[in-house]
């Protein structure tokens, strides 16, 4: 198992006291405060024995070994050496599902997200508009003398964040010429943010897909891409000093930034026909991404802070009706709407781009994998390419 994080009192549970977890058990509430939780819990309400738990959006990471819980070895999920935050600890690792406790009895689903509908636009936007007050108020100072940077794309959802902590360094990490630097650049000019580029070469990049795989058990094409530059960024962070890296996850997920979400009616990504349903799709698949994100910035060694995933953000995004998510090509309006007063309208109103694309982390794979032969004609060339890579 991993050192406990500073600010937990218990080395086996990060996230939140086991108090508060036991009361989110014995009350059903998925949602208990904080930004997620995972571990051991001792003296479950209601049960004999100790049990491992997730938080429903699987903010903290949590692995098992993929033969616990089976009767026929006799491993405990919950004895040392069977269960670990860094899936690296474990022979055989599987997640422990998002929204469950396993125990030696198996694995059970103890929360699932709240679905009670829309509420009115004017009290939903008073909402978002609280909680993002509330979540990014004490985001500085929570830390105590633990450095923080921010992880910043120049669009509306790392700038509230920065907003939040403006003496705070802000990195980037791209190739020459990308969107993604661009627009951070521009966006840090216009807040007077300290900006800090990180320049990818083909040398980082072959170099940090073969470490994100080992962090992280992805060797996929896109989440290699997704996971690089941000790993690069981090990286460059903790060798200035920062300890805590602040990123804008869960935006897009919980406020319809996906134009599959704006426009579901016929869009094959979503099997849902309307805004509420496709975005509901949309903050089911954060689990895996957040694991992903959470173990490549451990690996680049910063913790990562996610306040606009804070549970009093997640509940107010959850209850908007569908006119405060997307309307008319417009997308994650609640959230451009809270922003109004925090970053400048050139902030606000940016387009994003995919940060695999942004970056050119995806165009440099695909460029790498055909110099190395894998040609595009090939099925999954740039899979082949990262296999082949991973192989040697």
């Amino acid at each position: 198992m991993a050192d406990a994080f500073p600010s937990d009192p218990d080395p086996d549970l990060r996230g939140a006291s086991p108090d508060r977890v036991r009361d989110a058990l014995r009350d059903g509430d998925p949602l208990p405060g904080g930004r997620g939780f995972a571990g051991l819990l001792r003296d479950p309400p209601d049960r004999e024995g100790p049990v491992l738990v997730r938080d429903v959006l699987g903010r903290q990471p949590l692995f098992v070994e993929r033969e616990a819980g089976d009767p026929a070895t006799g491993l405990d999920p919950t004895d040392p050496g069977a269960w670990s935050f860094d899936r690296t600890d474990l022979d055989d690792p599987e997640s422990v599902p998002a929204g469950s406790l396993a125990s030696s009895t198996g694995t059970e689903r103890a929360w699932s997200l709240p679905d009670d509908g829309p509420v009115d636009p004017g009290p939903g936007q008073a909402a978002v508009d609280e909680a993002l007050d509330a979540a990014l108020g004490d985001l500085d100072a929570e830390g105590g003398e633990n450095a923080l940077a921010v992880a910043f794309s120049g669009g509306v959802d790392s700038g509230v964040v920065a907003a939040a902590v403006p003496d705070a360094p802000c990195y980037v990490a791209g190739f020459d010429g990308c969107h993604d630097v661009a627009a951070a650049r521009e966006a840090a000019a216009a807040m007077e943010l300290d900006l800090r580029v990180v320049e990818i070469t083909h040398d980082d990049l072959v170099r940090a897909v073969r470490e994100v795989a080992a962090a992280t058990g992805r060797r996929n094409p896109m989440d290699v891409a997704i996971a690089v530059p941000l790993y690069l960024a981090a990286e460059a962070a903790a060798a200035d000093g920062i300890d805590r890296l602040a990123v804008g996850q869960g935006a897009d997920e919980l406020f319809g930034g996906y134009s599959k979400v704006a426009d579901p009616v016929g869009d094959d990504r979503v099997a849902a026909e309307t805004v509420r349903g496709a975005r509901t799709e949309t903050v089911r698949s954060l689990p895996d991404q957040l694991e992903r994100d959470a173990l490549a910035l451990r690996a680049a060694g910063v913790e990562p802070v996610a306040p606009l995933l804070d549970d009093r953000i997640v509940a107010a995004a959850l209850a908007l009706p569908g006119e405060l998510l997307a309307s008319d090509g417009d997308r994650k309006i609640a959230l451009r709407r809270a922003a109004a007063e925090r970053v400048p309208e050139s902030v606000r109103t940016a387009d994003k781009k995919a940060v695999q694309y942004g970056t050119y982390v995806s165009r440099e794979l695909d460029r790498l994998a055909r110099r190395a032969g894998f040609k595009r004609r090939m099925d999954d060339h740039v899979g082949q390419y990262l296999d082949a890579l991973l192989s040697e």
